[in-house]
């Protein structure tokens, strides 16, 4: 049997009627589980001895709706936890779908792994994602007067507002954008013989 049996095997043993879905996949397992069960889920999967998934290495936002060219039927936004066992060598990745896609939230994870702070204020702040429970929950990467979460699908590339220093008034203002949006097509140039090449 495999490690990787061994942990498939294990996961399906602790959790039982919690696993949602358990994708393997290129050597790697994906769990996914509902988000009122997700925190009694990372706390099984911290404390069991017989998974012993002790790190959480990151944590990240997804927004589905323009997943599979827009044929996702499913829950907008997930959140992934990547999961490490030292003890076990054996990693794991955990998938929670928001259950409300205009109100996207997920229990906070900081209290079975203290090092996902800064990582689910950053989903916040990209995608809208609130957690439940953290105590901390503000913007970490964008400005505090920014307006929307910039990795929603939806959300314009150029933005919705800039920000510059305006010398009459010595302060940085707010404006609308006024950059114009422009599709950039590069001139390809065909040389029969380029390079050397015949």
């Amino acid at each position: 049997m495999s490690r990787l049996d061994t942990l498939e095997a294990a996961v399906h043993a602790v959790l039982g009627a919690q696993v949602k879905r358990l994708v393997r996949d290129r050597g790697e397992l994906t769990l996914t589980v509902a988000a009122a069960d997700s925190l009694a889920v990372a706390q099984a999967l911290r404390d069991d001895p017989r998974l012993q998934l002790e790190q959480a290495m990151d944590l990240c936002g997804m927004d589905y709706s323009a997943h599979g060219d827009g044929t996702w039927d499913g829950a907008r936004f997930a959140v992934v936890t990547h999961l490490l066992s030292v003890s076990q060598n054996w990693r794991l990745r955990l998938k929670v779908f928001c259950d409300d896609d205009d109100f996207p939230s997920v229990p906070s994870l900081t209290g079975v792994w203290s090092g996902l702070n800064w990582f689910e204020r950053e989903a916040f702040d990209l995608y809208g994602i609130l957690f439940d429970g953290h105590e901390d929950l503000r913007r970490i990467l964008t400005d505090y007067g920014f307006i929307g979460h910039p990795f929603r699908k939806d959300f314009p590339v150029s933005g919705h507002v800039e920000m510059r220093y305006d010398a009459e008034s010595r302060r940085v203002i707010y404006q609308p954008v006024t950059i114009e949006p422009r599709e950039i097509t590069p001139r390809i140039i065909r040389e029969d013989h380029y390079g050397g090449l015949h």
